[in-house]
């Protein structure tokens, strides 16, 4: 039985936001859920700019940053996204400030998807789990595309679809 634990986080985000790890690390996903990369292994490609969890490296494991795709030097969310420490190097993203307007983003992740994805894969089960899953199937759509217009493995082919749906945690480089 796995004993629960609680994390508190406090970063440029989030001050004292607290929640509950009730699932073993990396185990017990919803069966809908099957991502193809784990968050340590998307950090290494390189997703986001390297600016994604910048200043939140505390919550999560130290083993995922030590050969993640980082910018170096203190930065601010909209600033120092750097698109050449994505695999397909170029910008698959838009700024934060977008995806805050449209009101994309709920207030336990105010990060997105990614962020969400790191708290589920580390153990944490919320209400929103079903939403986030379902927002990650809908990029299959994305697979598909790519499926249809290139040769498996020409990476130069479709680049910023392809580092897209790596920032979802499907392999692209397999397509």
């Amino acid at each position: 039985m796995l004993k629960s634990k609680f994390i508190t986080v406090n970063d440029s985000l989030q001050k004292g936001y607290k929640y509950q790890l009730v699932e073993p690390v990396g185990k017990k996903f919803d069966l809908r859920f099957k991502p193809e990369l784990t968050p340590k292994q998307m950090l290494e490609l390189g997703v986001f700019g390297g600016l994604y969890l910048y200043d939140c490296q505390k919550e999560f494991p130290r083993g995922w940053f030590t050969k993640a795709k980082m910018v170096n030097k203190k930065v601010t969310v909209e600033k120092n996204h750097d698109a050449s420490l994505n695999f397909f190097k170029v910008n698959a993203s838009q700024p934060l400030a977008v995806w805050q307007k449209k009101g994309w983003l709920h207030p336990q992740d105010p990060r997105g998807w990614f962020q969400w994805y790191c708290r589920y894969f580390m153990g944490r089960r919320t209400q929103d789990d079903d939403r986030q899953i379902k927002r990650w199937l809908a990029i299959k759509r994305h697979i598909a595309q790519i499926k249809n217009f290139c040769r498996k493995g020409d990476f130069a082919c479709r680049r910023k679809q392809r580092q897209a749906v790596l920032h979802w945690a499907y392999d692209s480089r397999k397509i």
